[in-house]
């Protein structure tokens, strides 16, 4: 994308004109450093979080040796979970999640890994193999636990 200066009501506003060459050689960088990500992390004996939004699953890794592997619920299209690597920030037993049109108490097992955006439990709904989630990744209760008690503060995320 190239940057834009605008003037509007005496104000230079800087704006990006859309490219779609741009935007696939952005794409494809973000696919390379995922897949450098992953190749890093599979070298390692680390605990890392790998998330197939295609797939809509969730496989716990240590090193290259996949330990735990299930189905998950990421953001429906109006809200899509965000693609990146990432590291879990904070851990909460419960949380109180709240947005646009939801308001869920008692979120178990919630793992932040950026801002709002979270892994966690979902006890309000049982259509895992699907995306309906507001960005998050859903988990039933019982594998929210496990993820939970097996990560720690820091464990990277790759989502792709």
């Amino acid at each position: 994308m190239r940057p834009l200066k605008m003037l509007l009501a005496g104000t230079v506003v800087s704006a990006r004109i859309w490219n779609p060459i741009s935007s696939q050689v952005w794409a494809n960088s973000d696919n390379n450093k995922i897949a450098t990500a992953i190749q890093t992390l599979k070298q390692s004996e680390q605990h890392w979080i790998q998330i197939n939004l295609s797939k809509q699953n969730l496989t716990a890794w240590e090193g290259n040796k996949p330990v735990y592997a299930i189905t998950t619920s990421s953001g429906k299209g109006s809200t899509p979970t965000r693609i990146g690597t990432f590291k879990i920030q904070t851990k909460q037993k419960k949380s109180r999640m709240r947005g646009r049109g939801y308001d869920v108490p008692n979120v178990p097992h919630t793992m932040y890994y950026q801002g709002v955006y979270a892994i966690h439990g979902a006890y309000w709904h049982n259509k895992f193999g699907t995306p309906v989630s507001h960005g998050c990744i859903n988990l039933a209760p019982n594998h929210g636990k496990w993820i939970f008690e097996w990560a720690d503060i820091g464990t990277p995320v790759v989502i792709q």
